[in-house]
Formats: C-alpha cells, structure tokens, sequence
C-alpha cells in the first residue's frame, strides 16, 4: 500500500504559548517549534524552550480555576493554547491517594500513591499522547503514529479516534492480549512487528524520514515529554502546592523521572511552591535494567541490553532518555534500582492488597522497588513519599494467572461452606 505524504504547516506564532523554540540538550544550539527532535550540530536530543516571563504570568489561581484535567496547566506547555484545538479526552487530576497500610507493612510514616490508571485508557500515557497530538493538530498533521509497548499504541488510538485523526501504531509482536484488544479497538491502524521495543522505534525513525506523519514519540517527541511534568504539578497542587521529600518513579525511556524532576524545578523557581529539597528515585525491572546497572556502576552511559521481563511496559532496552534519569537521581541524591519478575509480582500484589489498587507490571516494579529502596537504606523511611503508578492491572493479567483464582470451589450448599473453613474470622 502506497501512502501519500502530508505536508506540515507551522502554527502561526502565539502570544499565548510560553514556548519560543526547541533547544539541544547538550550543545544549547536553538530550532523553530517543528516536528524535529535531534539536533543537527550534535545528534544530541531537542526540548522545549520556554519564555520565562510567559511562564510567571501562571498563578496558583490561574491554574486552580482551570479545567480539572492536565490543561489547567496549560500556561506550563507548548500546546492547546485555543482550547477548541486540543485533543483531549479530559485525562489528569488522578487521585494522589494516602497509602496508610502500605505504608505501615513497610514501615513508613507518610506515603502517597498517585494513581494514573484513573485516566480515560487507564495509563499515563493519556497526558502526554494529548499534548503531543495537540501539537500535531496545531503543526498541520492528519496522521499520527507511534511505535509502543501497548499503554501508549492504546492511547494514541483514542485520542486519534476522537478527534477524527488518522492513526498508525506500531508495537511488538508479543505483546499482552488485553493491550492488543484495547488499541485495535478504536479502528486504527494497528501494525505488530517481529521483534521487541527497540527494533519497533528503529522501523518508526526510519518511517518518519519516509512519511510526514506525527511520530509522537519520535518526531514531535520535544512536545510529547512535556505532558509527563503535569504528573509532577499534580502532586505538588494535590499537597497543597509543597513538593514531596521523596517520588518513586517507574523507568522505560526515562522521560517520565525527568519531567518529574523539571516539573518540580519549575514550580520552584517560578515562586508556585516553596522550592524545598526533594530527591528522585527510579525503578526499573531487573529484565530490562540499563539504567538501573549504569547506576550501580557508577556510569554516565547507558549499555544498551535486551529485554527480558513481564513488565512489557517498561522493556525498552535503549532507552533515550537513561543518561538524563542518571543525572536526576545523582543530582537530587536519590537512586535507581532494579526487582526480579517475582517480586514484581509480589508487588502488584501488596499494593492490591494493602490499599485496593490494581496496577500493572509497572505498578509492581515501583512498589517492589520502594521495598527495596527501603531495605537497602536509601529510601528515609521517615519522610514523606510518593510513588507513582502509571498504568491499569486488567491490561497485563497474564503474570498472576497461574497464581490468582477462588480461594475455594465448593458445592452450593452451607455444609460445603462451612466445611471449606469459609466462615472462619
């Protein structure tokens, strides 16, 4: 099948919009707002670059009287500066939920679980799919693509459906049934390809150069990241605009613990919160560690490795972003770490359990990571904590099916109740 290319047109400059271009991470050379993401001086990474006199024009009350979605901080972000133009289904303002028993099974004294498997496809991917597709929408593009471990394919085809885009997703081929299901769903194109994450992102590098399509995470990926810091005003606002000590942040690219990070920073120095010591902590599967084991060695690089892991979801074995991880973690005096598949399942578990939430593989890393932080002494247990859960348990059922099921199967009769030991207190 042969598609025709689109042509991108560059939105007309807004006075509105803080952001004023895109900057190199590493040599600092500047590039109109485009769909771009790599420096031509240096291969190096783009990111937004703000005017700081449009971001102090934000208040707590401005952004308090917005929305209840993530464009309430919207005076924060590259795009959906005319709300008729944002792609939106409402995701954000997730509960920041008290983790009361978790924290006494582990020994804490204040502990936080921001839950973002509340949002419309039950991940956090709905933040950064939104902005990135706004901005997609804003630069002229008709198609939108990405290459995914399923949360963000199932995203991207949502907000594509809503807003009559066309979409094109790319994801492994082993993918977990219930992420499948719920992408091809929503009538998109859905593209499953013989290999894991990182041969799925090369194939969609190259066919950004081919097509001029929306790759959310590749082309417009400087927009794309900047969704993942409303996870970070969130539970700055939610605490009564103060930032927590510690966050614990589950790691794939490494994107999401960076705009924790800048999320914090900025509130800080635009005067939005009082700009206190915190420290950035990241978890990662033991299957899929590159970060993790560049920090345990003491390494600025990243070795790239091959995923081997139930936490599908976080399987990207080079992930763009791990050296900017490592500098947060460093900077702030945090750490990364990396659980076995086992106690990722354990971890899934406890937090059901103790607090009622089911999350995803993910989920489980964060909170075996958080045990473990713990037991190794780099995690005060006496300061207040948030971890983040990032993604809905009902999309990745498959590592407690052998061990999840009835406590008993019984006849439907009391005498059978009774002799199961069922009524017992």
């Amino acid at each position: 099948m042969t598609l025709a290319p689109e042509r991108a047109t560059l939105p007309s400059p807004d006075a509105a919009n803080p952001a004023v271009s895109l900057s190199c991470r590493h040599c600092g050379a500047t590039y109109p707002l485009s769909a771009t993401h790599v420096c031509v001086e240096c291969f190096a990474p783009l990111e937004i670059a703000y005017d700081e006199d449009r971001l102090r024009k934000v208040t707590r009350a401005s952004i308090e009287a917005g929305p209840s979605n993530l464009w309430r901080y919207v005076g924060l972000l590259p795009a959906g500066h005319v709300a008729e133009r944002r792609v939106s289904l409402d995701a954000g303002w997730t509960p920041l939920r008290p983790a009361q028993r978790l924290a006494a099974e582990l020994g804490m004294r204040t502990l936080w679980v921001k839950d973002d498997s509340a949002n419309p496809t039950h991940s956090f991917k709905d933040r950064v799919v939104s902005v990135a597709l706004t901005a997609a929408r804003e630069l002229g593009f008709h198609t939108v693509a990405c290459a995914s471990t399923g949360n963000l394919a199932q995203s991207v085809a949502a907000h594509a459906a809503s807003a009559g885009l066309r979409s094109v997703v790319l994801v492994p081929h082993d993918l977990e049934a219930g992420k499948t299901v719920s992408t091809a769903v929503y009538g998109g194109t859905l593209v499953a390809i013989k290999g894991n994450y990182d041969d799925v992102n090369r194939l969609c590098s190259e066919l950004a150069g081919e097509y001029e399509w929306a790759f959310v995470n590749v082309n417009v990926r400087p927009f794309y990241a900047e969704g993942s810091k409303t996870l970070g005003y969130e539970v700055a606002e939610q605490l009564g605009w103060r930032i927590p000590g510690q966050v614990v942040v589950p790691i794939a690219s490494g994107s999401l613990l960076t705009k924790v990070d800048k999320a914090f920073g900025e509130l800080g120095r635009l005067g939005l919160v009082e700009p206190t010591p915190y420290k950035v902590f990241g978890a990662q599967a033991a299957g899929c560690n590159p970060v993790a084991a560049a920090y345990a060695r003491g390494a600025d690089t990243v070795a790239p490795v091959k995923p081997s892991t139930i936490a599908k979801s976080l399987s990207i074995g080079n992930p763009a972003d791990g050296p900017y991880a490592l500098d947060v973690a460093r900077r702030t005096g945090g750490a990364i770490t990396d659980v076995t598949d086992d106690e990722i399942v354990d971890g899934i578990r406890l937090l059901a359990r103790t607090e009622g939430i089911f999350g995803e593989t993910a989920g489980g890393v964060t909170v075996a990571c958080l045990r473990r932080l713990l037991n190794e002494g780099l995690l005060d247990p006496d300061v207040e904590t948030v971890i983040y859960n990032t993604g809905d348990g009902l999309k990745t059922l498959d590592p407690l099916v052998s061990t999840g099921g009835p406590t008993a199967t019984i006849p439907p009769s009391l005498s059978a109740f009774e002799a199961a030991g069922l009524g017992d207190d």
